[in-house]
């Protein structure tokens, strides 16, 4: 039978609660992002308590093929993403997908869920589980493509050219796409494969390798196309009471596409009682082609009578690029401190939460490498650690990639390289979810600290100078450096620093702000230590600092008041 939008309900369901996002603003979550086909099968296993890095379970061959996961899986183990201390979910794509297709992102029927992965009524057991543990739930959701539902003639591959658009060739399957209004060759942009996937109009126009790309352009079919699209996720918020979405490949779609999207959304979310729907995107670029989608940047008037405005956040890849280099001791810290700065200044245009994008040190694609590699494939333990304590402590909401938090190691020529499997496929038996692993329990413990803090949620964010000898004080500018920053809000300070050294103990001067810590007050350990350090200053009292001693890799988080942090 076929399906057809006009069948979709989207009245709020009789006698449904909505939730409302537990009373929390989007910042102050820490997100788990996980692939449903890797987290976790239905079976119910053990943990296997190995010491150190852990590696993920599956073969090249495994992983380029499907592994198993299902919503029941990830269902039955929230309290293991909870106890790891985040407070949102983000599942990849979950609509059904082409039979090839383990990742998500080649969807053929855009109003049922996977069959691979569960049922519709699975999904919705999940979220109100995750609910019932106040976390949110964000599904990964497609806009710019669909799967590999048809063929140009032949069955060839057909690449961009000068913006031609080529012949139809044939459907791949009865029924599919879905709904049955998706099944108009005309709604379909037609122009080959990209090439270049940062050459404009190409790559908003091309077909996404053999992902088929819809019309996103300012004609009546594309608008059409995106009509269907926001009624086919507004029914998913309907049905499962959902509390965000990411959306995949935003550079590849229109600011207008996104921006009226995403407030046609918010539109219905808060139809059904629900507050702050969470929006944000995959956005590969510079950070200006950021501010043409977030926020109040976006908004445009339609015919003065519509006025829309886009996403919330984007996943912060600039930083991504930059941090783990200087977490690894690989790269000097001056790009990282330009990242924040630029932060900070372009947040000015953004609105209250325009600085805090998605942070992340790890994910799934790794867009412009050949060869892939997990963070931990070139971490130590104690790095994997500080690395993931910088994402939690920093300005940003982090974004911690399953395996993670087991030390993970991935790497190969291939996506599948770094979408390891959690649970073991040779033996039903066993699984990588081992709340006992050190990385896993110092993860949890500084984002305990994040979840106790206020500053660390909401301080605003300095990049801090050392200094040797107490008298010329500095940005850090080699590989093997004290990397420090304060979180302030009103009177209290929260400095974190980390010795990026592998080999070398190493003893500075950090400055503090001189009007929140007079001389002779102490900062004490939160994090990584114990005691307290005293506040000095130097000859003439124009600079307040700690004087503090790490160890290689040593990351640790210091408070200027006997507050509340554990």
């Amino acid at each position: 039978m076929e399906k057809s939008i006009r069948d979709l309900d989207l009245t709020p369901k009789p006698g449904k609660e909505y939730w409302k996002n537990g009373g929390r603003e989007w910042r102050e979550e820490v997100i788990y992002f996980l692939m449903v086909d890797r987290f976790h099968d239905s079976r119910s296993r053990t943990p296997v308590d190995m010491p150190g890095k852990t590696p993920g379970y599956g073969t090249p061959g495994q992983l380029r093929e499907r592994c198993g996961g299902t919503l029941r899986g990830i269902t039955d183990h929230l309290r293991y993403i909870k106890n790891l201390g985040c407070t949102a979910l983000w599942l990849s794509p979950v609509f059904e997908n082409n039979d090839d297709a383990y990742h998500g992102y080649a969807v053929q029927d855009y109003t049922a869920i996977d069959k691979r992965f569960g049922t519709k009524e699975d999904l919705a057991v999940l979220v109100d589980v995750a609910h019932g543990l106040n976390m949110r739930v964000f599904l990964d959701v497609v806009l710019h493509h669909s799967g590999n539902n048809w063929s140009y003639p032949g069955d060839h591959e057909y690449y961009y050219y000068n913006g031609a658009v080529f012949p139809f060739g044939k459907w791949r399957f009865e029924d599919k796409p879905s709904p049955v209004e998706l099944r108009n060759p005309d709604l379909y942009a037609r122009k080959g494969q990209m090439r270049n996937f940062d050459s404009y109009p190409e790559t908003r126009e091309g077909d996404f390798l053999t992902l088929k790309a819809f019309r996103n352009d300012d004609s009546p079919e594309a608008l059409y196309v995106q009509e269907i699209l926001t009624k086919i996720h507004c029914y998913w918020i309907r049905e499962t009471d959902v509390d965000g979405f990411r959306l995949d490949a935003v550079k590849h779609m229109g600011e207008k596409t996104i921006s009226q999207f995403c407030s046609h959304i918010r539109e219905y979310a808060y139809k059904l009682g629900k507050r702050n729907f969470f929006l944000f995107g995959e956005l590969v670029g510079p950070e200006e082609m950021y501010n043409k989608y977030i926020g109040p940047k976006t908004a445009v008037q339609v015919e003065d009578t519509a006025i829309y405005y886009g996403l919330n956040s984007v996943l912060d890849y600039p930083l991504y690029h930059v941090l783990s280099n200087v977490v690894l001791g690989k790269a000097t810290p001056e790009k990282l401190i330009e990242r924040y700065e630029s932060l900070r200044k372009n947040a000015m245009s953004r609105g209250e939460f325009g600085e805090f994008l998605v942070t992340f040190l790890d994910n799934h694609d790794q867009v412009g490498h050949i060869r892939k590699a997990r963070f931990g494939h070139n971490a130590t333990e104690q790095q994997i650690i500080a690395g993931t304590g910088f994402l939690l402590c920093a300005l940003g909401t982090p974004c911690i990639y399953y395996g993670t938090e087991q030390g993970f190691h991935g790497s190969g020529e291939g996506d599948w390289a770094v979408r390891e499997s959690m649970f073991d496929l040779q033996n039903t038996q066993n699984n990588a979810l081992n709340e006992n692993n050190l990385i896993y329990r110092e993860i949890a413990n500084i984002a305990h600290i994040r979840e106790t803090s206020a500053v660390l949620k909401f301080g605003r964010m300095y990049m801090r100078e050392y200094s040797n000898d107490g008298k010329t004080f500095h940005l850090p500018v080699t590989s093997d450096c004290m990397l420090a920053f304060s979180r302030i809000l009103y009177d209290e300070e929260i400095v974190v620093v980390y010795n990026s050294s592998l080999q070398q103990e190493d003893e500075e001067y950090i400055g503090v702000d001189s009007h929140l810590n007079p001389e002779g007050t102490a900062f004490r350990y939160c994090y990584g230590g114990k005691g307290k350090i005293h506040v000095l200053t130097n000859e003439d009292g124009s600079r307040h600092f700690i004087k503090i001693k790490l160890q290689p890799m040593q990351f640790v988080i210091l408070t200027n008041q006997d507050s509340n942090i554990q």
